[in-house]
Parts: C-alpha cells; sequence; structure tokens
C-alpha cells in the first residue's frame, strides 16, 4: 500500500532505525488530575462523556512528563505515547540506549515492534492529475436518490433513515487508515466536512499523499451527489487519521493505531472506523495466534475494548482471511465492546472471504455484517469504480451507525452497540459466519 518514495538517500548512508515500546508502571508526575479534564480533553470530548454519564478517570490522564523528560535523558526519541495503555513509543538507532531506558525505576518493560533497514517511503508526492469526470445520473426509481450507493444502502434498510431526515448531521466520525492519496483535490470529495487530519505512522506526514485505501473507505460513508453516489451518512463530519504503514507490517502500527484513536477521543469523535487488521507480521514471532484474541491481549484491541467507557463507538473490518488457512478476524476486530463487520454480497450472502469468529474467550465475532462485494468506492483518480473487502463493509455499516444515532442521541456508545446488534436478523441465533446478520434499519424508528 506504499506510493512513490522522494527520499533520496542511500542505503548505505543510513542507519537503521528501531522503535520500541516503553511500559510504564504508573502515571505519577503527569501534571494533571481527573478533576480539571478541560486541561487535557476538548470541549467536546468531555461533553460526550457527561451526556453519557460516563466518567473521566486515571486512564484518560497523559503519561507522566516527568517519566518522559526523564526517558528522552536516555537517548532515544519519543514519537507518541498512549495514555490509555500508559506506553510510550520511541526510536533509536543506537540499541545500547534501550539498556538505560530499562534501567529507569519507573519502566516495566521494554519490546521491539519495528525495525527499519531502509530509508522510510516519504509518500506519493507526486500527486498527478485528477480526471474530473462526468457522471451519468441513476435512472432506477430505486435509485433516484442515492445512485450508485442504491444497493448497499438498501440491504439493511438504510434509505428509511434518510427519508426520515437522519443522514449524520451532528455526527464526528473519525477513520484510521493507511492514507488518503488525493482526497483533498477529488471534485466528488470536495463538499465532504473534514474537520482534521493527522499522520501517526510518519512524522509530519500528509496523510494526502499515502494510499488510495482510506479515500475509497471515506467515500463509502462521505459521498454526497444524489443520483450518482451517495454515502451511507453524508452530512457527517470527519477526522482522517493514518496509522498504517504500507511499507512494511510490524508491531509498531498497534502503537499508531492507539495514538489514533486516542487523538480522537481528545478532539471529541463520536464514532471511529478502522478498515485495518492485523494477523501476521514481517516478524514471525509477533503473529496473532488464537489464544490472544481475547480483546485485550494486543494493544490495538485493548484501546478499541476501552473506546465505549469513554462514549465512542469503533466499528472495524472482520477481515479478508476466509479463503485463506487461516480463516479468522483480525485483531483489533477480536475487541470487545465495538461492531466488527463482516462482508455480504448484494442480496445477503456472505462472501467467501469475509474473516470469521469467534473470539478466544467466546464472544460472537463479526458481531454485524453489511454489503461488502462490489461496493461503489470513489478511488484515488477521482472515479467511481467498485471494490470488495471488509474493509468497505465496516465504513458501510459505520455511516448508518452515525444516522441511527443522530436519531437517538439520548442513547450511550454501549447502549447503541446493544441496539445495532438488536436489529440484525440473526440476532437470536448468532454465529461465527454472519454474527448477529443485517440490521434492519426500519425498525429503528417508531412505525
Amino acid at each position: 500500500m506504499s506510493g512513490q518514495s522522494s527520499d533520496t538517500s542511500s542505503k548505505e548512508d543510513f542507519k537503521p532505525i528501531y522503535k520500541y515500546r516503553i511500559f510504564l508502571k504508573d502515571k505519577l508526575g503527569c501534571g494533571f488530575t481527573v478533576d480539571h479534564p478541560e486541561e487535557f480533553l476538548s470541549k467536546k470530548s468531555i461533553e460526550r462523556r457527561r451526556r453519557q454519564h460516563l466518567s473521566i478517570d486515571e486512564s484518560d490522564l497523559p503519561v507522566s512528563k516527568k517519566y518522559l523528560k526523564d526517558i528522552r535523558k536516555t537517548g532515544v526519541q519519543i514519537v507518541h505515547t498512549s495514555k490509555w495503555n500508559n506506553t510510550v513509543l520511541v526510536q533509536t538507532t543506537d540499541t545500547t540506549q534501550i539498556d538505560k531506558v530499562n534501567a529507569l525505576s519507573f519502566v516495566m518493560s521494554t519490546r521491539k515492534v519495528a525495525t527499519y533497514q531502509v530509508p522510510r517511503n516519504a509518500g506519493n508526492k507526486s500527486r498527478s492529475s485528477l480526471i474530473d469526470s462526468t457522471y451519468t445520473a441513476s435512472v432506477t426509481p430505486e435509485a433516484r436518490t442515492w445512485g450508485e450507493g442504491w444497493s448497499q444502502i438498501h440491504l439493511f434498510n438504510g434509505d428509511f433513515l434518510h427519508e426520515n431526515g437522519f443522514r449524520g448531521e451532528g455526527i464526528t466520525i473519525g477513520i484510521i487508515d493507511g492514507g488518503f492519496l488525493n482526497t483533498d483535490m477529488i471534485p466528488m470529495l470536495s463538499n465532504v466536512t473534514i474537520l482534521g487530519t493527522k499522520d501517526f505512522a510518519t512524522e509530519n506526514g500528509d496523510v494526502y499523499a499515502y494510499d488510495r485505501h482510506g479515500t475509497m473507505v471515506l467515500s463509502c460513508i462521505a459521498s454526497n451527489h444524489p443520483q450518482i453516489f451517495v454515502g451511507t451518512a453524508p452530512e457527517a463530519s470527519f477526522y482522517l487519521l493514518r496509522s498504517e504503514d504500507g511499507d512494511s507490517e510490524q508491531l509498531v502500527e498497534e502503537d499508531n493505531w492507539c495514538a489514533a484513536i486516542e487523538y480522537a477521543d481528545s478532539v471529541g469523535v463520536d464514532i471511529v472506523n478502522s478498515s485495518l487488521g492485523y494477523t501476521l507480521f514481517d516478524n514471525p514471532a509477533d503473529n496473532v495466534s488464537y489464544r490472544e484474541q481475547d480483546g485485550h491481549t494486543h494493544l490495538n484491541s485493548r484501546s478499541a475494548s476501552m473506546a465505549s467507557s469513554k462514549g465512542m463507538i469503533v466499528c472495524n473490518s472482520a477481515g479478508n482471511s476466509g479463503n485463506n488457512q487461516w480463516k479468522r478476524i483480525g485483531v483489533p476486530a477480536d475487541a470487545d465492546h465495538i461492531l466488527a463487520v463482516g462482508a455480504l454480497t448484494s442480496s445477503g450472502k456472505n462472501t467467501n472471504f469475509s474473516s470469521v469468529g469467534n473470539s478466544a474467550d467466546g464472544r460472537v465475532k463479526p458481531d454485524i455484517c453489511a454489503m461488502g462485494e462490489h461496493c461503489t468506492v470513489i478511488s484515488s483518480n477521482g472515479r467511481l469504480t467498485y471494490a470488495n473487502g471488509t474493509s468497505f463493509a465496516s465504513p458501510i455499516l459505520c455511516g448508518m451507525v452515525a444516522c441511527y444515532w443522530q436519531a437517538h442521541r439520548e442513547m450511550s456508545a454501549e447502549d447503541v452497540l446493544k441496539a445495532i446488534r438488536a436489529l440484525g436478523d440473526r440476532h437470536d441465533f448468532p454465529d461465527n459466519v454472519y454474527g448477529h446478520g443485517i440490521p434492519d434499519f426500519r425498525k429503528s424508528l417508531p412505525q
């Protein structure tokens, strides 16, 4: 999922970079208290908690300022932190500095999470010219409003919510992905409300310079062109967050993901869509095992499981391993208190590639399903195209969850999660292929 590198340094001149995850014992000296959350959370984030009667606890406190200062003195560079997990991500070219880190009294342990032997990818900076295509309006009566988005919305009667005025207005969605190539240049996405962007995979990176995957994911929710292509929550607002490094598959992407979702929390995001999942890594010793899929062993699964206690909903793709020997969901799809989304055909049958559950501790996975085959998306060249994957089932469902929550703002995140599962056509007999099935949003409003 990489773009064109603009880094001109040679491999011979490049010193390997190592990244380590540091686990801290406590938060002494963090410099903040739960009595004054306005010092480290946005007004919207605080209001989201208050509306749902959720307390602000020690996990919300930033990592200790004092500890960060002492870690810097060892010579390592701090990349970012996770306050929910009380961890610090650092990088160094000198591994002896990690010995100094391990000697610090407040450090519980360290773990190497990435090794980069060549210069990092700088993204696709060429940004080739886009074709501003003219699209033909759909002539079918059913698609009079939604155009090419009709099938993926109508499968769970999402058009019913749209027709009743619930199209995501007032809901903020954070999308964690590998990049949003050319999103800022695509005419079909020019009317999307983007509140901010941030790159957690590359220092000072431009999320619009990497990978078309996030561009297509965003379009499933945000496209708003009647008779051409309307997404599932065209009136929502968005933060675009990059955590995935397309050049490699290393544990550090879990740390990036955690930093991204905590940022989403801090700025007041309501729902997070993550069309990412991990099972195999470049270092086979890091590969996910079935026994680890308990929603808490892997760092990003732990953070995803915590999100609802902060008042957020996470929708995560189940994975595309159904045809592989592994077959199973990835992480963080194994997380508790989220919606792991499987993929269906337009007729409601499961696709062969959609990953299956259950979690290692026996919870139903996937949680719910949406259309994930022949999905309409907008690619980085600005054109409508079609794509397969739970990567698209998840945002399609995510947008409808936003519309549902707009209609039921009195509900907590946990209440919405339970309600979406209860709308599923297999809710009374969930399984490890369909989960709770296809939610029927026609049942989500009084008739």
